[in-house]
């Protein structure tokens, strides 16, 4: 029997759900929240999701009630006889936080991991998470996705000679020495070290950057304070222009003020996360299509490592 395939989403994730129901060739299923006058919410199915595949849409950056949302509308669908859930969380959140770096902390993502299998999903889609090792949090399936297959098509279209892949922090030297490998050019990395979070103290940079076409690589922009200070260190030491990507746009703080007086030329984000104000610097790539491929793919059993390009 042929599964009924429903998509739903959370309130903050809508303009990216509805592209990749477009894209899938669906369209998003019908879902109200009923709200209390204290802020409490509840989620409800206006349509039967019995015995259906699921696919729960949304992003679970700050505020708490994206991940809120998201895990009540998966112990909804769950008590509701959904056959299989599958959440989509294009952004997973709290992803820094994958280990403890100091006594009596907390590893959040290990606790969001837990708190996503107990509310009833069956299976994790996400995309560059900050840390690969969060996919063993998890005792269910986790399809990692990368940024990579949206982002290579269009370093490839900038058609640029001299170019040069960078890393603005040592922890991003993998996926910058990947691009870099792909695309056959050299790559560069600036070192830095962090007074407290989102402060940076000093930055170095190991290697040549003279008459160079920079391209800073990295998963996400939080306070843009790394990329705009690399950026500015490699403008001083002699690069000929400088673009940064970055597949999540948090975005906080001044982020966007930083972003405007920098150095960088063009920032390329994905939609991971919905843009907050309009910046002429910033291009905004879509995940949705890779999305779509990747859940047909899960849901007619077939293999998904032909999406993958690094």
């Amino acid at each position: 029997m042929n599964q009924k395939v429903l998509f739903f989403s959370t309130r903050s994730g809508l303009k990216l759900s509805e592209k990749i129901a477009y894209h899938y060739g669906n369209f998003l299923g019908k879902i109200r929240f009923l709200e209390f006058s204290d802020g409490e919410y509840t989620p409800c199915f206006e349509q039967s999701v019995r015995g259906s595949r699921v696919f729960l849409i949304g992003s679970t950056f700050p505020p708490v009630d994206n991940l809120m949302e998201l895990l009540l509308m998966c112990d909804a669908a769950r008590r509701a006889s959904a056959h299989n859930i599958t959440l989509v969380i294009p952004y997973f959140g709290w992803a820094r936080q994958d280990h403890k770096d100091k006594t009596r902390t907390p590893i959040a993502a290990k606790l969001i991991a837990n708190l996503m299998v107990a509310s009833g999903a069956n299976r994790v889609m996400t995309m560059d998470l900050h840390a690969d090792q969060i996919q063993g949090f998890f005792d269910i399936p986790v399809d990692h996705l990368y940024a990579s297959r949206i982002f290579i098509d269009y370093i490839k279209k900038l058609n640029m000679d001299q170019l040069t892949i960078a890393s603005p922090d040592m922890g991003g030297a993998k996926r910058a020495r990947s691009y870099a490998g792909y695309l056959g050019t050299d790559v560069v990395i600036c070192y830095k070290e962090r007074k407290k979070a989102n402060e940076i103290e000093f930055m170095n940079l190991i290697g040549n950057v003279k008459e160079k076409n920079i391209i800073l690589i990295d998963d996400m922009v939080d306070t843009a304070g790394t990329l705009t200070e690399a950026a500015n260190l490699i403008k001083k030491k002699g690069a000929r222009s400088i673009r940064a990507i970055a597949t999540h746009p948090v975005f906080s703080g001044n982020s966007y003020d930083k972003i405007k007086t920098s150095y960088i030329e063009e920032f390329i984000v994905t939609d991971s996360i919905p843009i907050k104000n309009n910046n002429e610097k910033i291009k905004i790539l879509s995940c949705a299509p890779l999305f779509a491929e990747v859940m047909q793919s899960v849901h007619n059993d077939e293999s998904i490592s032909n999406k993958f390009i690094i």
